[in-house]
């Protein structure tokens, strides 16, 4: 009887120690291979991703796999016919040796194995791109992205690419009407490179809100010095119609809708607040404690002569820290810098002339912080900027 209970005792203690065991593999396998193998050295999980581990070793070193590595894998497949590494190994080793056919083979086993393994429906992935197979790629990648933690935005760039083969559009944009949030990401990643104008415009899906990359495509197009092409896809993905030839966007500041740069970026921070308020007026309160921009807009004024005007109400001893400026966007030379307290000027319209190598204009309305913080609380209506007949 005695006998008995220890071999019972035994035979638990046994089993606690591979559960232990057991538990230590899976927890340490995938990220300290080592560790696991130090716990259960002939533990399949253990030799997967110590092989795995010394595969991406040597094609970081750019040295050839071992046979004695490749043993690993091959053990740890014997002793976990579902596991779904094996399989990728076996497929980036035919991808390398040119053999698609068997590469393709190899992924789908490994999807087969583990449909939830997110490397074989990654390189199952490409070796559809590779192939030609769009289709069957596409669908791989649009899983990825509702599976993958980040999925949409670690793809993006992945799709992006894709996306600059004419040939693949049609699927692309079943792709995109099927997953609004890849769309995008991935007409985000490419919004980065001015050059992708056209192709974004071409695949994305016509929608009546301003898309997330016109703003990111706008801004490119500026910085390249695109200007007439950022206002134009401004004005599509905004839906609005630009200003006129030497005007103001919202000049009565009642479209809140359309985003800068070719309307107002209006400010609400420690500079202070600028606010519009109906009957066509701008309030503007400065706190006078530092610099900075209230109000701004880039404009696309050709060479000539203009003369910019408005009303202003406040208290004129005051407005001196207030000015307007007109810059060249790219020179940054200054057509015009009138403090608001000589509101007489801009009653008559203050003159400016833009010229001929000025492609593009900063309209600023600057605060001043004086020696001694004193806020500006004005007021400014009917303002416009109208180009005047040559002499």
């Amino acid at each position: 009887m005695i006998g008995r209970s220890i071999l019972v005792i035994a035979v638990a203690a046994l089993a606690g120690v591979q559960v232990v065991r057991n538990a230590a593999v899976r927890q340490f396998a995938e990220t300290d291979p080592q560790l696991a193998a130090r716990a259960w050295s002939t533990h399949p999980a253990s030799e997967m991703w110590l092989g795995l581990t010394q595969i991406g070793l040597s094609a970081r070193n750019r040295s050839p796999v071992t046979n004695d590595t490749l043993g690993l894998v091959w053990n740890a497949a014997r002793k976990a016919p579902l596991a779904p590494e094996p399989f990728l190994v076996r497929g980036v080793q035919a991808q390398v040796a040119g053999d698609r056919s068997t590469a393709e083979q190899a992924f789908v086993a490994a999807k087969a194995r583990d449909g939830r393994s997110i490397p074989a429906r990654y390189f199952l992935a490409e070796q559809f791109f590779r192939s030609g197979d769009a289709p069957r790629g596409l669908r791989e990648i649009a899983v990825l992205a509702k599976t993958v933690p980040n999925g949409v935005a670690n793809l993006a760039p992945f799709v992006g690419a894709y996306a600059k083969d004419p040939r693949n559009r049609p699927q692309l944009q079943a792709l995109f009407r099927s997953d609004p949030m890849l769309e995008e990401a991935a007409l985000t990643t490419l919004a980065s490179d001015p050059n992708n104008a056209d192709l974004i415009r071409g695949l994305a899906t016509p929608s009546a809100k301003t898309p997330a990359w016109a703003g990111t495509l706008v801004r490119s197009l500026v910085a390249a010095g695109q200007y007439e092409a950022a206002r134009r896809v401004w004005a599509e993905t905004a839906h609005v119609a630009p200003a006129g030839q030497g005007a103001i966007f919202d000049a009565g500041f009642a479209d809140s809708d359309a985003p800068p740069p070719f309307n107002w970026a209006l400010t609400s921070s420690t500079v202070g607040i600028a606010e519009r308020q109906p009957g066509g007026r701008l309030h503007v309160l400065f706190y006078g404690q530092e610099d900075g921009a209230l109000a701004s807009q880039l404009l696309l004024l050709k060479p000539g002569h203009y003369r910019l005007a408005m009303r202003i109400a406040g208290d004129p001893a005051r407005t001196a820290a207030l000015s307007w400026k007109l810059t060249c966007a790219d020179s940054k030379a200054v057509l015009a810098d009138v403090p608001l307290s000589q509101a007489q000027r801009f009653a008559a319209g203050v003159p400016i002339e833009v010229p001929v190598n000025c492609a593009a204009q900063t309209l600023e309305l600057l605060g001043s912080a004086p020696e001694v913080a004193e806020q500006v609380d004005v007021t400014i209506s009917r303002l416009a900027l109208a180009e005047q007949p040559h002499g």
